[in-house]
């Protein structure tokens, strides 16, 4: 999509702090952080959540969970981390392309 926010991030058209890029994924910081680390791993591909999810996008989404430990490590979350999708607007989504946030640091609030 074209007026997508990730989708430009992902083309280079708005500028982010990117912690991490392969051809398949790009991590930023989280521009509003909930927490000491906050990233987010988004898919250069547009998906709009997890409800348009095929089983075509089975090895992305495995590349992502396996990247988010990787991630954790690098980033000194060693005593454990958090991972969100926030699905659809009910579920506290606000930018309509699929991504996974990547939480830690210090003591997150719980449940």
């Amino acid at each position: 999509m074209s007026d997508c926010l990730f989708c430009k991030i992902s083309r280079g058209e708005i500028p982010s702090e990117r912690v991490y890029e392969d051809d398949k994924v790009f991590v930023i910081k989280d521009i509003n952080p909930q927490a000491p680390v906050h990233l987010l791993v988004i898919p250069h591909a547009h998906i709009e959540s997890l409800n348009d999810l095929s089983e075509e996008y089975g090895a992305l989404m495995a590349h992502i969970m396996g990247l988010l430990p990787k991630l954790a490590k690098e980033q000194g979350l060693d005593t454990g981390f958090r991972t969100i999708i926030n699905t659809g607007r009910g579920g506290g989504q606000v930018i309509f392309h699929l991504h996974v946030h990547l939480l830690g640091g210090g003591q997150l609030p719980g449940f």
